[in-house]
């Protein structure tokens, strides 16, 4: 079950109205070694978040009393625990809007659980692995990342990112100038080969740019190369 990724006392909080699903998930992740605890609308995923924070959440769209967006927009103003939305299949406009609002991933319903599993892994591993080392920080011309606390700072101001927005970012930084093809960053950064029509890594980029404003210099801070990928520009004079 890849044990050796995952620690045992990972827990994972489902805030799904669908009791049915919720219960055949709880069960199948428990058997991949994840302690998983339920609620069933987003006001109470709120109050579970707050009250003792998991290690992921898997919050569905549309819930009753609150609904995953709003309920994702308030635990964002306390926590940054990441958080992976269910959409609709094909429904396109609510995967960007719960990415832009502060998601870390989304899978469409109906999924395979082994998929959901995977993706959990994928955004667990991306978390862990700055605990494991103690690294350097990184610094790419204003732009400082604090592997330790997973952290960023903008001419030493605190920017708020999220887990997944941090990992693209450091992909970025450890290649200040160089291009990084789309298919690696996806890789690298979210963990899973880039599929067609995913717009999941545009996403994470428009959040980055907004974040983090213009170049000292005034111009874009990450490039596109329109179907080639993305360049963190590292040249304070570059535009």
């Amino acid at each position: 079950m890849g044990a050796g990724t995952i620690r045992m006392n990972d827990s994972i909080l489902l805030v799904d109205d669908d009791r049915e699903l919720c219960a055949m998930l709880a069960e199948y992740l428990g058997r991949e070694g994840f302690t998983v605890g339920a609620v069933h609308d987003g006001a109470q995923g709120v109050d579970a978040v707050r009250e003792r924070p998991p290690a992921l959440v898997v919050m569905d769209i549309t819930m009753p009393v609150l609904d995953g967006f709003d309920a994702l927009r308030t635990i964002r103003g306390f926590s940054r625990v990441p958080v992976l939305m269910l959409t609709a299949r094909g429904d396109e406009l609510d995967r960007i809007v719960g990415l832009e609002i502060g998601a870390d991933d989304y899978l469409p319903k109906p999924f395979n659980p082994r998929e959901l599993v995977a993706r959990v892994r994928a955004i667990l591993r991306r978390g862990q692995a700055a605990g494991e080392h103690d690294l350097a920080a990184l610094v790419v011309g204003d732009l400082r990342l604090d592997p330790g606390a997973r952290s960023l700072y903008r001419d030493g101001t605190p920017v708020e990112i999220t887990a997944t927005e941090y990992s693209v970012l450091e992909v970025l930084m450890h290649h200040p100038g160089v291009l990084v093809g789309k298919e690696d960053l996806s890789r690298q950064a979210l963990g899973r080969a880039l599929m067609p029509f995913d717009r999941s890594l545009d996403t994470h980029i428009s959040n980055l740019r907004r974040k983090l404003g213009a170049a000292p210099g005034g111009g874009p801070r990450i490039k596109t190369l329109r179907g080639r990928g993305y360049l963190l520009v590292h040249d304070r004079g570059e535009s």
